[in-house]
């Protein structure tokens, strides 16, 4: 004690020297001087409390009279001070223990996660105030309750069953649930329950802790409505579509049954949605989806894939038949009138494709296609119908893609050809203009007719392309013709997509600047019936815009579409031309002699120039005359030739000599099929 009072620096060298001792756990005399009092040995003992130390003892004293008796003697000291130390050490650890345990009745009392214990039976024998106030239930009401009946939500018997084993094999069970509370209402939970067991193993105890997570499910379900179902119509879209007709897919081959894919496209929707605007469109679409939903099973699916697009999947079919009844009395509901609110009652019909599988063996997107392909076949048939799938449309859609692709790359390559047919008056001999007409010089050398390409892709965006190269093709042949000395006009075939863009009188201006030899009356543009009647007030629209710019138009195979007067009165065209298939057997025909006779006054009264396709006999020629018809081209004139043969051509032509001199129908002084002549 005196070297401890006296020396700081000697109670540190005593701590160090006490490291050994402690590590060993026996007595250790050290040294004989110390502190410095002389011969005063200091003797280190340590003192173990349940095998541990706990201490240490340091002794100091003469070195006389200690002897080999010294260990003996201080051992009952050393014994009572262990003693006293251990049951310090014990209140300390009782101490600690009920501090944890004053911690844990804290946590269960203010945790907000619901915990609720039960015993080995599952009777609930405590609850924290979480569960209260989730459940509803008081601590009173739910201990000794089961916490089966305490907890009965959406789950079904088994699916309690499957948890309870898992919680007996693998010792917790964690997963959602839809829980009920005391007044009666679901709510979502995450649900954790654990077993307790004692050291032989037994459950004594299982403890559930649950949070609600209802508004966690609820933004989770509205993120999936928002991710699977249309907007508009709340019907699936095309991402939960997929999902259904794999699993019908998968349904039908294991039944032995067969899935419809009907694919529907409303027809005439455009018109009612630019008529009435959009909202009361929308609010078309909706009753249409009510319509076609009502008129369907349960286990039949109606999804929009966007637009006035609508696909049914019916399944568990015995044969197509079924399909068929099903599809009339859906195409008569949706053809009755339609009363929307602040407009007047609307018509609508719908063309249907139908695929059925597994007639149509393929994958699921393939039978979508396969639909879709027989939808457009449905509104070619006439629309207000339904088209089963047919596997050669089907190839001739193959291969129409594959020739796009070709086209578009041989656009790039420059292996389109422009040749150039002859336009004559009968009566005076005289080349009036020339019709220009692509031609596919292929790779390989073979020359293929428009018949065989341009029907492909009329109707995608690549027309436009190809159709703006085919004017300033023309043109630019015009200019060239020009400065050999031959002064003529060109007509050029248009697609309907093409005169129907907004842009398109833009177009023709940028290519007439491009040209300025060129005066815009010898450029006609030649526009099919049946296309200008698709949008028939753009089309006036784009044709009124190209006029102004001193550019005329003729309207094509005049005679094979609706012909209404009407319509003829609001296209602005010069110029009419008879469709080939009536001039080549008016000769022997008297229904196609009528039609011809027709046209030809028609374009009398409305004081349009008329010309004739498909002359091929001075006999064609005579006839023509005589009822008024002194324009004309075709085989028995010339063929379509390259344009650096048609100069030479021009100054060798004469007309027939059999050709009488003058027609017997006065043409109300329209001779020429193009100004500047």
């Amino acid at each position: 004690d005196r070297a401890l009072l006296d020396s700081g620096v000697a109670a540190a060298r005593l701590a160090e020297l006490a490291q050994p001792a402690l590590r060993r756990g026996e007595l250790q005399f050290i040294g004989d001087d110390l502190f410095g009092y002389g011969d005063e040995p200091l003797m280190i003992v340590p003192v173990l409390s349940a095998g541990e130390v706990v201490g240490v003892v340091g002794l100091a004293g003469r070195s006389g009279g200690y002897g080999a008796q010294l260990d003996e003697l201080l051992q009952p000291l050393f014994a009572t001070i262990g003693n006293v130390i251990g049951a310090l050490q014990a209140d300390r650890h009782r101490r600690a223990t009920e501090a944890a345990l004053r911690l844990y009745a804290n946590v269960f009392k203010s945790s907000h996660t619901g915990i609720v214990i039960t015993n080995a039976d599952r009777r609930i024998i405590e609850v924290n105030g979480a569960f209260t106030n989730l459940t509803g239930y008081t601590r009173d009401e739910a201990l000794g309750q089961s916490a089966v009946r305490v907890a009965a939500g959406r789950q079904s018997d088994l699916e309690y069953r499957e948890m309870w084993r898992k919680v007996e094999t693998e010792g917790y069970w964690r997963g959602e649930i839809w829980d009920r509370g005391k007044n009666g209402e679901l709510f979502a939970e995450l649900l954790t329950v654990s077993s307790v067991r004692d050291s032989e193993g037994r459950v004594v105890n299982y403890i559930g802790q649950f949070t609600d997570i209802t508004q966690l499910k609820r933004h989770q379900q509205r993120l999936e409505q928002l991710a699977h179902f249309d907007a508009l119509t709340q019907l699936p879209n095309r991402v939960l579509l997929a999902d259904r007709l794999q699993q019908m897919m998968a349904a039908a081959h294991q039944e032995q049954r067969m899935l419809a894919v009907c694919y529907m496209d409303l027809d005439g929707f455009k018109s009612i949605n630019d008529a009435l605007g959009h909202q009361s469109g929308d609010r078309l679409l909706v009753a249409v989806g009510e319509r076609l939903r009502s008129n369907l099973r349960d286990s039949d699916t109606l999804a929009r894939l966007g637009g006035d697009e609508f696909v049914m999947l019916l399944g568990g079919l015995e044969s197509v038949d079924e399909v068929q009844g099903l599809l009339e009395r859906q195409l008569k509901l949706i053809a009755e009138p339609y009363t929307i609110e602040g407009a007047p009652a609307a018509r609508i019909s719908a063309s249907i494709g139908v695929a059925v599988y597994p007639i149509d063996d393929v994958d699921a997107d393939s039978l979508l296609r396969h639909a879709d392909q027989a939808m457009y076949a449905a509104k070619q048939a006439g629309r207000n119908c339904y088209q089963l799938f047919d596997a050669e449309l089907d190839r001739i859609a193959r291969r129409s893609s594959e020739v796009r692709a070709r086209a578009e790359l041989a656009l790039e390559n420059g292996e389109f050809r422009l040749y150039y047919q002859p336009q004559v008056d009968l009566r005076s001999g005289e080349v009036v203009g020339v019709e220009a007409l692509i031609r596919w010089l292929r790779p390989d050398g073979q020359l293929m007719p428009p018949a065989e390409f341009l029907p492909m892709i009329e109707a995608t965006d690549f027309a436009i392309r190809l159709g703006d190269w085919v004017i300033g093709e023309a043109l630019r042949q015009v200019d060239a013709w020009t400065a050999q000395g031959l002064r003529t006009s060109v007509s050029v075939n248009l697609s309907a997509r093409h005169l129907q863009q907004p842009d398109f009188a833009d177009r023709v201006r940028a290519a007439l600047q491009r040209h300025p030899a060129v005066h815009p009356a010898q450029l006609e543009l030649e526009v099919i019936e049946t296309a200008a009647l698709e949008d028939l007030y753009r089309a006036s629209m784009s044709m009124n815009d190209c006029r102004r710019l001193g550019v005329s138009f003729a309207i094509d195979d005049f005679g094979t579409g609706y012909s209404s007067l009407a319509y003829l009165k609001s296209l602005p065209a010069e110029t009419l031309k008879i469709d080939q298939s009536f001039i080549r057997d008016m000769l022997s025909d008297s229904d196609d002699l009528a039609i011809v006779r027709g046209v030809i006054g028609l374009a009398a009264a409305f004081r349009r120039r008329v010309v004739a396709e498909g002359v091929e006999t001075a006999e064609h020629g005579r006839r023509l005359l005589e009822l008024g018809c002194h324009l004309a081209q075709g085989f028995g004139i010339a063929r379509a030739m390259p344009a650096a043969e048609l100069p030479d051509w021009v100054r060798a032509y004469q007309a027939d000599p059999l050709l009488p001199p003058r027609p017997t129908i006065e043409d109300h002084g329209y001779q020429r099929v193009a100004a500047g002549h």
